[in-house]
Parts: C-alpha cells; sequence; structure tokens
C-alpha cells in the first residue's frame, strides 16, 4: 500500500477578514487624528458621519466645538456626562444641551479670586453660537484668608452676614452674559448647595456689589426674555438698584422675583418697572409685600397693556391691597391670571371682585386659595360670575366659602372652560386662552 503523509504548517496571524476598502482606511486615519488634523468639513456628507461616529467624546472642546455639528455626536457627550437628559428642555438641541450644562457647571464652582477666571473667559468664543438660558443655583464665595477666631462658641447668628458683607464677593457675571449673543434666560439663586458642616450664614449672602454688577449685566442683555432671581434673600435696596436698570428693557417679557424679601419699596419700584415695560409675567410669591406694595403694583397694572400673569402668593396685602389690585382691573384689559392666594384677604376684596367678574372679560384666572372670604364674599363672588363668560379657574380652596356656593361658582367656571374648549375645537387655528 502507498501511504501519503500530509503535513499542514497553520499561519496564526492568517485571517480569512476582507481587506477594507481603501476609504475606511482613511476615514479610520482621519478619525483618530481629529485632533491634530479636524478635516471634517472637507469632506462628503455620509463620510462625515461615519468620521463623526468614530469620534471620542474627550476631545478637546477647542477642537470639536466649532467643526462638529452632528447631533449624534453631541447627543453621546451628553449621556456619558449626566444621567439625566430632556433634550426637550434645549430646543432640541443636544448641542445646545451640553454646552449650556458645561458652562453651568462650570460657573458653580467657581471660586473668586482662587478660580481662574480665564477658564469662562475662554469657553466663550466656543460657547456662544449655543447658549441660550443659563439656570445657575450655587454661587461659591470668596475663600477667607484669616478665619475670623469665635470667642464665645460658633456663632450661628445673621449678624456674621452683616460683617461680611464687604468681604463677600461673588463672581461677576457681566462679562460672560453680555458676551453671549443668544441668550435668552436667565435663572439665578445666590446660594451654597451642600455646606455641610461648614454653614455660616454669610455663604447666603447677595451682596451690593454682587447686586450691582448683576444689574449692568442684565441691562447690557439686550436679547434677555426671562430673569429669575429667587430664594437669594433680594432685598428692597437691592430690588430698586435692579429695577431701574430694567426700565424700558427691549425684551423682557418674564420676571421672577419670588422668596425674596422684598417690602412695600420694593414693590413700589416694581410698580414702575411694571408699567415702563413689556413684562408679561411677573411673580412676586413668598415676599413681604403689605398694602402699600400692593396698591403701588395696581398702579403699574392699571398703566400696564402687555400684562398677562401676576403672582403674588403668600404675601400680606390685605383687603386694601386686594380691593386697589381689584379696581385696577376693572380698567385693565391685559391680565389672565391673577394670584392672591394666603394673602389674609376677606370680603371687602371679594366686593371689588365682584365688579371685576361682572365687568371684565380678560381674565381667565383667578386664586384665592387660603383666605378669609367667607360667606357673604363667596355669595358677592357668585353674583358677579352671574353673566361671566371668560372665567375658565377660580380657586377657593380653604377660602371659607359656603359649600353650596362654591358648588355653584365650579358649574358656572367649569361652563365656560367648556365653551372655550369646544370654541377651539371649531377653530383650531385660535390661540387657546
Amino acid at each position: 500500500s502507498f501511504y501519503t503523509r500530509r503535513c499542514i504548517t497553520e499561519d496564526l496571524s492568517w485571517s480569512l477578514v476582507t481587506v477594507p476598502h481603501l476609504t475606511e482606511l482613511c476615514l479610520q486615519h482621519i478619525a483618530h487624528n481629529f485632533e491634530k488634523n479636524p478635516i471634517l468639513s472637507n469632506l462628503l456628507p455620509e463620510h462625515q458621519k461615519r468620521v463623526v461616529e468614530k469620534l471620542s467624546t474627550s476631545l478637546p472642546l477647542t477642537v470639536t466645538a466649532n467643526t462638529v455639528s452632528h447631533e449624534e455626536y453631541w447627543k453621546r457627550c451628553c449621556m456619558e456626562r449626566w444621567q439625566v437628559c430632556d433634550v426637550s428642555n434645549y430646543g432640541d438641541s443636544w448641542k445646545r444641551m451640553f454646552f449650556e450644562r458645561h458652562l453651568e457647571n462650570i460657573l458653580k464652582f467657581i471660586i473668586p479670586n482662587t478660580t481662574d477666571p480665564e477658564q469662562v473667559l475662554e469657553l466663550i468664543p466656543l460657547c456662544k453660537g449655543y447658549v441660550r438660558k443659563l439656570e445657575i443655583n450655587q454661587f461659591l464665595p470668596p475663600l477667607q484668608e484669616d478665619p475670623k477666631v469665635e470667642s464665645h462658641g460658633v456663632s450661628d447668628t445673621e449678624e456674621d452676614a452683616e460683617i461680611s458683607e464687604g468681604y463677600m464677593r461673588h463672581y461677576d457675571l457681566k462679562e460672560l452674559i453680555t458676551a453671549l449673543p443668544h441668550l435668552e434666560e436667565l435663572h439665578l439663586i445666590y446660594d451654597v448647595k451642600s455646606c455641610g458642616m461648614n454653614f455660616e450664614w454669610n455663604l447666603f449672602n447677595f451682596t451690593e456689589l454682587d447686586c450691582s454688577n448683576l444689574a449692568a449685566a442684565v441691562k447690557m442683555c439686550r436679547n434677555l426674555k426671562v430673569f429669575k432671581l429667587t430664594r437669594s434673600k433680594v432685598d428692597d435696596d437691592k430690588i430698586k438698584l435692579l429695577a431701574r436698570n430694567l426700565q424700558n428693557h427691549p425684551c423682557l417679557l418674564e420676571l421672577d422675583l419670588s422668596h425674596n424679601l422684598i417690602r412695600d419699596s420694593g414693590a413700589q419700584a416694581l410698580g414702575k418697572l411694571i408699567s415702563h415695560s413689556k413684562l408679561e409675567i411677573v411673580n412676586l410669591c413668598n415676599n413681604q409685600i403689605c398694602h402699600l406694595g400692593a396698591q403701588a403694583l395696581a398702579h403699574g397694572l392699571a398703566e400696564s397693556s402687555t400684562l398677562t400673569s401676576l403672582n403674588l402668593r403668600l404675601n400680606f396685602v390685605e383687603d386694601k391691597g386686594g380691593e386697589a389690585i381689584g379696581r385696577a382691573l376693572l380698567t385693565n384689559n391685559s391680565l389672565k391670571c391673577l394670584h392672591l392666594g394666603s394673602n389674609n384677604l376677606s370680603e371687602p376684596t371679594a366686593a371689588v371682585f365682584s365688579q371685576v367678574l361682572a365687568q371684565n372679560t380678560t381674565l381667565t384666572s383667578i386664586n384665592f386659595s387660603c383666605n378669609h372670604l367667607g360667606l357673604d364674599g363667596g355669595k358677592q363672588l357668585l353674583e358677579g360670575l352671574a353673566n361671566n363668560k371668560t372665567l375658565t379657574e377660580l380657586d377657593l380652596r380653604h377660602a371659607e366659602v359656603e359649600q353650596e356656593t362654591d358648588f355653584l361658582i365650579h358649574e358656572i367656571v367649569w361652563a365656560n372652560r367648556e365653551a372655550v374648549r369646544l370654541a377651539s375645537l371649531q377653530h383650531p387655528t385660535t390661540e387657546p386662552l
């Protein structure tokens, strides 16, 4: 018999995989060397997309900010960095979300006189085309070089805040926000999160210098539509300064100063601002405004032709203030929503609003919750509603109104709401109230 011996030599590096096309090799090379040579704009659209898919999210922003516009890349950047990413809050733009949140994160941890200001300034040319809204809920104070030594234990009074007023100064936003041409919304809280055992009252100061810097900055933000300064212990003197700088602002539509320390003289400055601006929404919830301040706001309301919403919940306007606002609504024809909850109102205010409901054809929502309107006050409102066809919401919870009166009022308001709904179905192009 004839035997053959067969020897097979194995080459472990041998592969049957097809050699990649030259185009693919080139795209891989471009992606690999993108930091040194970002030539994305020179490629065909389909090739651009394939390069972007290969790009690392850790590339420097100086390379990617103004060269990569593909949303898929910025979506990856956002998803890898933050757990919660709701792009609908950013105009459905992942790139805008990335730059707004990235800038906010830097601003929240800047320590004046310690952090290099260039860290923010060098970011401006990279992000200025995409930032439309900034929400900053923390401002860190400067570090104390010579910490105060307490001789009688740790002080936890607000005297610390007054003593440190001269030294406290937060980051000045002026150079940044005036360099952002598309900035439309600014939400600020002068606060410190998670201070833990290092608590001091002066950590929560919004100083006069802060206010002066901010007022000048906001005045120069000519495209600003929404300005919110909340939970920052803003008092009358600071509000007066801000209000002066906001008068005749060309674009400002919404002002939120809720949860501050605004009293009557501050409210008087805001009343003047309402009549000398294009403001549509003003929120003064949870301040310390009494009847004199409410009367000044009512005067501004009477002269305004743009204000559509006024929130005075959790103040102390009482009947003198409530009546003044009601009388202003006998002539005002722009306001749609009014919140007067928790203001110690009673029957005299309800009597004026009975006339308002009988005459005013603009108001769609009034909130009188947590007041003392009483049985007679409820009946007054019911009488005023007899021929009203526009009010679609009247909140009388905990207003001490008789149950039967409340039921009858609810029926009228519900009928008005249904009529508006049916009208909108018949005329879908009409803007809903």
